[in-house]
This record gives structure tokens, C-alpha cells and sequence, in this order.
């Protein structure tokens, strides 16, 4: 893989150590805004160069796939532009603010035969795969309760008027689409599409700065609590009529989970995890489906983003949080 990197933000300076560690994926380019920053990733990280804007990087010949790690309200234009170039793509989470983009960009990679991909570390973090299996030993499921909230750094500041992009409405932001994407995302992989959809946020400065989602799946109900603006501790339940498995982190770490048979007071404590950074398993991944045209992968990741896509915007729906391409 011929790797250009759109963007230069904090993600990225957790994502560059991760994709040392994967063998055969080339770092040709890097593009952003601030040339001082990009020249520090650069030597730092052994990149090919370095491009001031994203189009001169998409125009490259060197570069076959492109990892969007821009701000959430520029994906759709930068996945639309490198379609143009007919480069694979791998984009960060959100992938587009509402089901409309999402769906477009898909529609249009697969009918040129390019494949997009949403980066999403849960989705192949063992003990996250684990737990799916688990579920099918432990009868129906009545309740599932997810709860990732993490004061934020940014927040003191946005109390104060200082707006970063996580807490602006222009840019796709807000607790929902931040935090609670992880929870909303693995029941998508876990659980499919939900028959109705509502939530409930906190909202300041015209923003949802944590809110809790209700999500009917008819012979069962999901909660999915994100905030941004408090804190609690990271405990995750779904709860079935033979037993529960609770999950002791964030979704996206996924470092363990535990399993209670119903009558029992006894957790069976599981971790089926490698010693990796939680994103090297999806970066492998990706890899092998992009070099091996995996076509029938690609298509089921698919899936799980259009039915978070569709959930996500069903929410902002819901609660009257419109985004500007809405």
C-alpha cells in the first residue's frame, strides 16, 4: 500500500507510530495545513514528503490509497475528490455527517471498483470479535447499556467561547457524533439496523455536549450514553436471559471483558487480545482487504457504516441538531 496522509491533527500522531508497525504499507505523502508541523511529521516519521493542501496530494501518481484524517465536516469533500483520482480510501470515523453523503461515496468507490473503508478500531479488536461470538451462547438478549463519557479538555474552554471542531455545529461535531459514535457504531456490528431511533442531548452553544440514545430492536432495547461535558466510569452491559457480559472500557480500547452465567456471582474474566496498539488490527486488515481487492469485506463494513450512518442522522433527526449539508 502507497499511503498519502490527509491531515495533521492529533489523531494523527497516534495513528503514525501504529502504521510502523505494519509491514508493507509505504508513507509517501503527508498534506495539511501548517507547513511547520508538516515538516516535523515528516522527518520524524520517516514520510516521503509533504504537500501544503489535499489536491496536489490526491493529483500524486505515487500514491494509490488515501487516509482522511481531517476534520469531521471535510471528509465528504476529500473521499469525493480522491474517488476523482481513483484512490482507495480509509477514513476516519465519523465518515460523513449524514446518510446521504455516506451513501454516495460508497455507491460511487464501488461502481469504479475502489474500496472504502471506515476506521474504526473495534471492529477488529479480538475481544470485541469475541464478544459477538460469546453472545450467540447466551440466549435472548433483553438490555444493552453502553456508556463512554470522558470530560473533555476542550470543554473548559468551550464554556468560555473558545470553539474547537469537536463542539462546532458547522463541523459535524457534537457528543453524539464524537464519543457516543463508538457505541452507536458496535451495536451497528453487533446488532444491525434498530426499528426506531431517539435522543435525547444536552445541548449548549446550539451543540450536544452529551446526550443519551434510545435504540428499539424490537425483542430488545439499547442504551447509548456519550459525553463530552462529564464523567463516569466506562461500564458496558448487554444483558441476556442466560447471563451478562459486561465490558470494563471504552469500546474503542476494548482491553478485556467479563461474562456472568444468570444465578451466578462468579465473572469469567476474558481477554483474547495480542499486545498491540488497539489500531494495528484494523490497519492489517485494511491492508489485506485493499492488496487482495476483498471486495465481499469491503462490502460488509459497508454495511455496519451506512446502518451508524443511518442511525446517527435518524438521532440528529430527531433532536432538531441539523449539520449544514443536511
Amino acid at each position: 500500500m502507497k499511503l498519502g496522509i490527509l491531515g495533521s491533527g492529533k489523531i494523527i500522531k497516534e495513528v503514525l507510530p501504529v502504521l510502523e508497525q505494519v509491514e508493507n504499507i509505504d508513507l509517501v505523502a503527508i498534506a495539511g495545513r501548517h507547513e511547520r508541523k508538516l515538516e516535523d511529521l515528516v522527518e520524524e516519521f520517516n514520510i516521503g514528503k509533504y504537500y501544503i493542501g489535499i489536491d496536489d496530494l490526491l493529483a500524486d501518481p505515487d500514491i494509490d490509497t488515501i487516509y482522511v484524517a481531517l476534520p469531521n465536516n471535510l471528509h465528504y469533500e476529500a473521499m469525493d475528490k480522491a474517488i476523482d483520482k481513483g484512490k482507495d480510501i480509509i477514513c476516519e470515523k465519523p465518515f460523513c455527517g449524514n446518510l446521504r453523503e455516506t451513501k454516495d461515496i460508497f455507491d460511487r468507490a464501488f461502481a469504479k471498483g475502489l474500496i472504502v473503508l471506515e476506521a474504526a478500531s473495534h471492529r477488529f479488536i479480538p475481544n470485541a470479535l469475541a464478544v459477538r461470538d460469546e453472545l450467540k451462547k447466551l440466549g435472548e438478549i433483553k438490555i444493552v447499556s453502553f456508556n463512554y463519557s470522558q470530560y473533555s479538555s476542550r470543554y473548559d474552554k468551550f464554556k468560555e467561547g473558545e470553539i474547537a471542531p469537536v463542539f462546532d455545529r458547522s463541523m459535524n461535531g457534537g457528543a453524539l457524533m464524537d464519543i457516543n459514535f463508538y457505541n452507536v457504531d458496535y451495536l451497528s456490528m453487533l446488532f444491525g439496523r434498530p426499528k426506531a431511533v431517539k435522543y435525547f442531548p444536552n445541548m449548549e452553544r446550539g451543540i450536544d455536549t452529551s446526550g443519551i440514545l434510545y435504540l428499539d430492536y424490537g425483542d430488545f432495547k439499547a442504551i447509548a450514553i456519550g459525553s463530552k461535558d462529564s464523567d463516569a466510569s466506562l461500564v458496558n452491559t448487554i444483558q441476556t436471559d442466560r447471563g451478562t457480559i459486561e465490558i470494563t472500557d471504552a469500546i474503542n480500547s476494548f482491553s478485556t471483558f467479563r461474562i456472568k452465567e444468570s444465578g451466578k456471582d462468579v465473572f469469567k474474566e476474558v481477554n483474547v487480545n495480542e499486545p498491540y496498539h488497539r489500531m494495528v488490527y484494523e490497519f492489517r486488515e485494511f491492508l489485506e482487504i485493499i492488496s487482495q481487492r476483498d471486495m465481499k469485506k469491503a462490502r460488509k463494513l459497508f454495511k455496519i457504516s451506512l446502518d451508524t450512518s443511518w442511525i446517527l442522522t435518524e438521532a440528529r433527526k430527531f433532536a432538531a441538531i441539523d449539520f449544514p449539508n443536511d
